[in-house]
């Protein structure tokens, strides 16, 4: 299941609760630095209201650390790509 989520404020707890209790698993993909994210905000809301509906520990895959660059490959290498996130499914799963 994928959540799109158009607005971050206020954040739509019900339907990303929702998504946790019947899934069981979560993997947050954010553009923005791991620190201090929206995905650390929606990570730890999980933790407060759902952490019993998860089958394993919340996942964020986010920016790398680093200075947004403005080559396009170097941003490509920055930001999560359709790969990273595949590749953190699988994990995910095969683990589950």
């Amino acid at each position: 299941e994928v959540i799109d989520l158009r607005l971050l404020r206020p954040l739509d707890d019900e339907t990303i609760m929702a998504s946790v209790a019947k899934t069981h698993r979560v993997l947050i993909v954010d553009e923005g630095w791991r620190s201090g994210s929206i995905a650390a905000e929606i990570s730890s809301r999980i933790m407060e209201q759902a952490f019993y509906e998860l089958d394993a520990p919340v996942e964020r895959l986010c920016s790398a650390e680093v200075p947004l660059p403005y080559a396009k490959h170097m941003e490509d290498a920055a930001i999560p790509q359709v790969d990273s996130i595949a590749a953190v499914v699988r994990r995910m799963v095969q683990h589950g």
